[in-house]
């Protein structure tokens, strides 16, 4: 299974971390390590690994199950983004970037021809999470 984009954002934190205490990357060149609060790691995790669980149980899933599926991704992570509980952070273009990978991805190892699946819509397959996303 892919890393989930949590997974990457801790990594570059805790490299962060490191170079500023081996004196290699200077304090006012980290700013940008507090853009994950714990809490929206976590919130975003949460939102993330139910996913995971609908997809696993996914078995022949028509188009309209599979965009359910996605839908119910988005709007939980348009809840975490947009809920002002992480002191002002949230999704940005790189991290929203990496969310939509994931969730592609994520239902491509699961079996879903996310190709396809667009196409049928009429879609790009950069666009499954479109029509719900506002991060």
């Amino acid at each position: 299974m892919a890393n989930r984009p949590t997974d990457n954002w801790r990594a570059w934190m805790t490299e962060t971390a490191r170079e500023v205490a081996a004196g290699t990357l200077a304090l006012e060149c980290a700013g940008d390590a507090d853009l994950y609060p714990e809490s929206l790691l976590r919130a975003t995790d949460a939102a993330l690994e139910a996913f995971e669980g609908e997809v696993r149980a996914l078995q022949e899933p028509s188009d309209e199950v599979v965009f359910g599926t996605v839908e119910g991704v988005v709007l939980a992570l348009n809840a975490i983004d947009g809920d002002g509980q992480h002191g002002g952070a949230g999704f940005c273009t790189e991290e929203r970037e990496q969310l939509c990978e994931y969730i592609d991805l994520t239902l491509s190892e699961h079996g879903v021809d996310v190709a396809a699946l667009a196409a049928r819509q009429g879609i790009d397959r950069s666009e499954i999470t479109d029509r719900w996303r506002d991060w």
